[in-house]
């Protein structure tokens, strides 16, 4: 597990300097074709991906909570919600999380924060609606495991770094289709710097979305089983998903990868790149862990 967390660490900084790397090529790109290249625009634009890099590490929490549109609770709102969160947070030996609740009917849940003090768990309407308190446990032993293990702090950065990248690719692509007069050789460098950047952009953050793997999900289950000691409920919880369904009403791909279950809809394109594994090999490797306990 440690050297899990270390590996989280160590991407967590490698997807940081990817983008910056990758916003800086862009704009240099873009500043050569357009204005012959200049050292001022290339450190400019360097220093404000760093900037925006740092804000995205201390904010990017409080906006995937906002985008999914997730509400802060404290113990009176709901007690078993926060008992439950309360009770593995001291069998963890980690800080209490903020507690949120989503309201949707599908069931699911997340976690986000860049470590364990500065963290945040939230459950759907639907989750809270069909799982027993065993269920629930194990649920969030599965997210708090994500907290222990940083996973979070990775699906925070990577959240807030592709979701820059498809904005700038959109912009560069608007750029060079609506400027006006006739197209001159520099102009037709432009457009085809701009649509490059909207096809391969996307890729990009695809690929930072990648990196947190699916094998993630499987050490989160590992790691939320042996907090409980208690394999059954998680699979249990599972096994209901998957009759039920867990996708949300809003769909959001760019904080798709943050969830216990894919949020997703079955057929769409992204499902081919899913950060989720699916339901029936997560419920396979619980009963192993059945079978030695």
């Amino acid at each position: 597990m440690y050297s899990d967390i270390a590996r989280n660490k160590h991407k967590s900084i490698l997807i940081m300097a990817i983008f910056i790397l990758l916003i800086s090529g862009l704009a240099e790109a873009l500043d050569v074709a357009y204005a012959g290249g200049s050292p001022a625009v290339l450190i400019g634009v360097f220093i404000g991906a760093i900037i925006y890099v740092t804000v995205s590490y201390y904010m990017g929490m409080r906006l995937s909570l906002a985008i999914n549109q997730a509400k802060e609770i404290q113990k009176q709102d709901n007690p078993r919600l926060w008992r439950v969160v309360e009770n593995l947070s001291i069998a963890d030996g980690l800080p209490m999380p903020k507690v949120y609740i989503m309201n949707d009917p599908a069931p699911n849940a997340f976690a986000t924060g860049r470590d364990p003090n500065h963290a945040a768990v939230c459950a759907t309407s639907g989750l809270l609606d069909i799982m027993n308190d065993d269920e629930l446990t194990g649920v969030f032993a599965h997210e708090m495991g994500h907290i222990k293990n940083y996973d979070s702090r990775v699906s925070m950065i990577a959240f807030a770094l592709t979701a820059a990248i498809s904005l700038i690719a959109d912009l560069l692509l608007q750029l060079s289709f609506f400027r006006g007069g006739e197209r001159n050789e520099d102009d037709q460098i432009a457009l085809f710097i701009g649509i490059a950047a909207a096809i391969l952009a996307p890729l990009v953050a695809l690929l930072i979305q990648m990196a947190v793997s699916r094998q993630r999900e499987y050490l989160a289950d590992a790691t939320g089983a042996l907090t409980t000691r208690y394999p059954e409920a998680l699979a249990s919880a599972l096994k209901k998903i998957q009759s039920t369904g867990s996708t949300l009403k809003k769909q959001n791909t760019a904080t798709a990868h943050f969830f216990f279950a894919n949020p997703l809809k079955s057929h769409s394109v992204t499902n081919l790149f899913s950060t989720h594994p699916p339901i029936e090999e997560r419920i396979k490797r619980l009963a192993t862990m059945e079978d030695h306990a």
